[in-house]
């Protein structure tokens, strides 16, 4: 599928770096995690400065929520707060939130918000290892968008 914001760049390919010997399957499941927040965080920036406010809080949801080192390392990026709420799967409720409020079962978007209970919240840290990490992927992939690589298995032109 490519990057999306705030690169869109539908061609670019996934890339592993730094790979040695040592490297250990624990290694990889880290780094798709830490390319997980990465990405987020750059979505945030966007969405802070495209909106012209600040955030205040990240509420999430979703299967990769449920992960603490995720979600810690969120927190440590964006500097924000991650607000983690007891369902984390979170689609079929709210289709049911949807459904109700559309029937009137209830009175409005504020009754729902009401409802929601935090599970766990992650307060940012200063965690210097993580931002140089952030920055040294963001160097890597702005290095392999410009770079344009042809997709796998595509012939090479000159």
């Amino acid at each position: 599928a490519g990057l999306g914001s705030p690169r869109w760049a539908p061609d670019a390919r996934g890339a592993l770096f730094g790979l040695t010997g040592a490297t250990r399957g624990e290694h990889i499941v880290r780094a798709a995690l830490e390319s997980m927040a990465f990405q987020s965080q750059d979505v945030l920036a966007v969405m802070a400065s495209e909106a012209g406010e600040a955030l205040t809080e990240l509420r999430v949801d979703g299967g990769a929520a449920a992960n603490d080192l995720l979600m810690q390392l969120q927190a440590d990026l964006s500097g924000l707060p991650v607000s983690r709420p007891r369902s984390v799967e979170s689609t079929a409720l709210g289709a049911a939130y949807l459904a109700g409020l559309t029937v009137g079962f209830w009175q409005d978007e504020a009754e729902i918000e009401s409802l929601r209970q935090e599970a766990r919240r992650f307060l940012p840290s200063s965690n210097a290892a993580a931002r140089k990490s952030y920055e040294r992927w963001r160097q890597a992939v702005d290095g392999l968008v410009a770079a344009r690589l042809p997709p796998a298995g595509a012939p090479e032109t000159e």
